[in-house]
């Protein structure tokens, strides 16, 4: 296998090069785990996901506990409440400061949904988000804004991972080149966008979902007059990235992601296929760990975990955090 290379790298898309990170500078993570307990909307394994990953970035990664901040909605401290402000106060903490080959680390895990899209740069006319503990009086947070915190302001050759273990996260960050098992990147195509959101308007209808009806039409619409293309071009016009950042997200845009059992304990589907992958083979691909995750969900759950980054990339090298 492959390390990535040291030197800087040429594209011909807007941003005209990046840099791969060699991950052997500062390390620091933030790891958020909302359980919403007592509402209707509970989760059961988000807390315990955080746990999980922190553990696994100590042991596997080299990364510090006093280089982690950590946001869950079982803590006393106000100041570590998973709430929209402090959200995104440790987002910008995450980025601060950051230099050419640094390794960022960032875990979500909790509710994720989507909202109109304003800008034009998703394909299916919706942007990803994702709820804080105090979302009903705070808001959500959008993608858009994400990637504006923390992928932005990065410098070339500074790894950001991010980890979005939600509902409809395949693009949660933004990120305009997104991989396929083969390790090729993704083009729209017009044909299987289209059958795909008849497809996702009729399990809607049969499960009583109109809304999901209205927005898998509202994408077809889309699809048959070009919206998707155009959106594609101008996300990877106003997304691309001198910067080497990476994300592995639960599942497609129009998925929803799963808690289950492992070990016989809470845990969301993506954190603990991340971690397992990893952890029975910790020298891996790009590609090979894609498919490794998809491998480890296939027998229970129809989600599909998701590969996407900030630049053109080469999924044959090693993954390093």
């Amino acid at each position: 296998m492959q390390r990535p290379p040291n030197q800087v790298q040429t594209q011909q898309v807007q941003q005209p090069y990046f840099r791969y990170s060699q991950c052997n500078g500062k390390k620091k993570a933030l790891c958020i785990g909302i359980n919403y307990t007592g509402t209707p909307a509970e989760l059961k394994g988000c807390i315990n996901d955080v746990h999980n990953i922190q553990r696994f970035l100590m042991r596997q990664c080299g990364y510090r506990q006093e280089d982690m901040v950590t946001l869950t909605d079982n803590s006393r401290n106000p100041r570590q409440q998973p709430t929209r402000d402090n959200i995104l106060q440790a987002m910008q903490w995450l980025v601060r400061n950051a230099q050419p080959n640094d390794s960022l680390f960032f875990h979500y895990s909790g509710h994720g949904g989507q909202t109109r899209d304003l800008d034009g740069d998703e394909a299916d006319g919706y942007d990803e988000v994702i709820y804080p503990v105090d979302h009903k009086r705070a808001g959500h947070i959008v993608d858009d804004d994400m990637h504006a915190i923390m992928v932005r302001p990065l410098p070339p050759g500074c790894r950001l991972t991010a980890i979005f273990d939600s509902c409809h996260s395949g693009s949660a960050l933004d990120l305009p080149y997104v991989y396929s098992t083969e390790g090729k990147l993704k083009e729209p195509n017009i044909i299987a966008e289209a059958g795909q959101g008849l497809f996702s308007a009729a399990n809607s209808y049969a499960r009583g979902d109109i809304g999901g009806v209205f927005r898998s039409a509202i994408a077809v619409v889309r699809t048959a007059n070009g919206s998707s293309k155009k959106a594609d071009q101008y996300t990877k016009q106003t997304r691309t990235s001198a910067a080497d950042v990476i994300s592995w997200s639960g599942c497609k845009d129009s998925q929803t992601s799963a808690d289950t059992q492992h070990a016989g304990m809470a845990t969301g589907a993506m954190s603990m296929s991340f971690v397992s992958a990893l952890t029975r083979n910790p020298c891996q691909t790009y590609q090979q760990l894609l498919n490794n995750m998809r491998e480890i969900l296939r027998a229970q759950y129809s989600q599909k975990p998701q590969l996407s980054s900030s630049h053109p990339m080469d999924t044959s090298l090693t993954f390093i955090c």
